[in-house]
């Protein structure tokens, strides 16, 4: 099978995968790694009016004080709130991967497989995070005690991802956590949801619309992309679904121009 051998490799480096600091290194590693391109974007787009041009707001320029906040929260939420409690969900119930692993996880899913698990898990996280999202908007006191710490930026940038509060910091993180659960999904599968939904976070707050984005590969409008989640930043009434346009459409909070 196509991903027998990644597989394989990864079950071979199962005392790091089943690791309590795994998921944290893991997390903050992935996230820095997926901010690092766009980064490098917002240093040459002051310098290069030709990357300006692929800028959402281009008169927004890199404030790095700012963006140092926004590392040093991260860094801090991860540290102070997900690490004890990985800890602890490592120390109730620990993984079972490596030697002690059942027959069927042993076993690598179809390409195919992974790719429906995947969209699975995307359309899932997708719609808890809109009602989540929604309702942190409709009630006042929920955005000003929790949600408003996401929003210090009107231009958002691929770092202030996750500049956020200790509380959504947690409670999409246990989205993020449940919904392969939820669904019953390989690991490899969980795996390849959770570094998918980090790159298409990220690529959500970059603040450019690239000839690559991820929302022009996906037809009919049904995908939102860095344009749609920028004017959410800059409206703070439209566009509460993280990736896809249905719930938006059916709950009349989609706009698609300034």
């Amino acid at each position: 099978m196509l991903l027998q051998p990644v597989w394989s490799f990864l079950l071979g480096h199962s005392s790091v995968l089943t690791s309590p600091v795994f998921p944290v290194i893991f997390s903050i590693g992935v996230y820095l790694s997926l901010c690092a391109p766009y980064l490098l974007l917002d240093v040459l787009s002051v310098r290069c009016a030709w990357l300006r041009r692929y800028k959402l707001q281009p008169h927004a320029a890199a404030d790095w004080a700012s963006l140092r906040r926004c590392v040093a929260l991260t860094l801090y939420n991860h540290l102070i709130y997900i690490f004890p409690l990985t800890l602890l969900h490592w120390y109730v119930a620990p993984a079972r991967l490596g030697p002690a692993a059942p027959v069927a996880v042993a076993v690598a899913p179809a390409a195919s497989s992974v790719l429906v698990q995947l969209l699975a898990c995307l359309l899932l996280f997708d719609f808890q995070s809109f009602v989540w999202h929604l309702l942190h908007h409709r009630v006042p006191w929920l955005y000003r005690h929790f949600h408003k710490v996401h929003h210090t930026f009107p231009s958002p940038s691929a770092l202030t991802t996750e500049h956020s509060s200790a509380w959504e910091t947690l409670s999409l993180g246990f989205f993020a956590a449940v919904t392969p659960l939820v669904l019953g999904v390989h690991p490899l599968s969980e795996l390849c949801f959770y570094v998918v939904n980090m790159y298409l976070s990220v690529e959500d707050h970059c603040g450019y619309e690239l000839p690559w984005a991820t929302h022009r590969l996906v037809p009919l409008g049904l995908y939102g992309g860095a344009k749609h989640h920028d004017l959410h930043h800059l409206k703070s009434t439209v566009n509460f679904a993280p990736y896809f346009t249905h719930w938006d459409r059916l709950a009349g909070t989609l706009c698609t121009q300034d």
